[in-house]
């Protein structure tokens, strides 16, 4: 294990309980940070408290790990994750990941904001995120491999673990919502994707698009994590509607759909056993 996820990772230990294990880790997207309020007996530990980790700088995450109770499972929520486009380097992306690996956490859910590519989706959908496209040219295992956390050269064909997607559809379903099932694409960003390659976005495959995810899902898999991705379209990619993008639209639809959000992700919780 490096030096910086193990000194990282031993401050978080001396702030909390380490008799019982923390059964899942969540990454909370842009907007999507208020299912952490949900979270009882929490313990909060700031990420600038934390020995070399990075700062989120982006409107809509608060910055801080929330660990306590969700669903009567012990959970570690990241209210807000950072970003390529923030000028971090893969690795400190996916330090969050290592450090999850270091504490023993085998399960990673993953939210995003996205945009829309498939003309069937509407703002407001939740889409359960099936295979990803890196379209930043870029990788978080580039350079020496830590055997501690995965082999040199991992299989990617089943980044998002069946079991869990399964997991969620049931759970969508009990609870009467529609949940789309879809490719999800990742550009650095910051610049939302012009009409152009919205286009090809979507003769490469692709059902949504967005800024994130992608890296953090690589790790987790590289470390054996099982991984379950799901993004809230909060709108339709350029050229799709004739209407420009912004970050406030995003955090509105993700306000309106919060709800529902919520309710999945804390079903899919409760319900999941060791073997999803």
């Amino acid at each position: 294990m490096t030096n910086k996820v193990e000194n990282a990772t031993n401050y978080i230990m001396t702030q909390l309980d380490c008799s019982e294990p923390i059964e899942a880790a969540l990454i909370l997207g842009s907007g999507l940070g208020v299912l952490a309020e949900e979270i009882t007996e929490p313990v909060v530990i700031p990420y600038e408290d934390i020995p070399h980790f990075p700062r989120s700088t982006v409107e809509g995450h608060k910055g801080q790990f929330v660990v306590g109770r969700l669903q009567g499972r012990r959970i570690m929520a990241m209210q807000g994750r950072v970003h390529f486009y923030e000028g971090y380097p893969m690795a400190e992306i996916t330090f969050p990941v290592r450090i999850f690996k270091a504490l023993g956490i085998r399960t990673l859910i993953l939210t995003n904001a996205a945009g829309g590519v498939n003309v069937d989706f509407v703002p407001g959908d939740l889409m359960l995120i099936k295979d990803h496209i890196n379209f930043a040219f870029d990788n978080p295992l580039i350079g020496p491999n830590d055997s501690f956390f995965g082999p040199r050269f991992p299989d990617t064909s089943r980044v998002y673990t069946k079991e869990l997607a399964k997991l969620a559809a049931s759970c969508a379903k009990h609870l009467g919502l529609s949940l789309k099932k879809g490719v999800y694409l990742f550009n650095t960003g910051p610049t939302y994707e012009t009409p152009a390659e919205v286009q090809m976005a979507r003769i490469l495959g692709a059902d949504a698009v967005g800024m994130s995810t992608v890296p953090e899902a690589i790790a987790a898999a590289h470390s054996g994590m099982r991984v379950l991705g799901i993004s809230l379209i909060t709108n339709m990619a350029a050229g799709i509607l004739d209407q420009p993008l912004s970050h406030d639209e995003v955090v509105e639809t993700a306000q309106r759909v919060k709800a529902s959000f919520s309710a999945l992700v804390k079903l899919i919780v409760e319900r999941m056993e060791d073997n999803d």
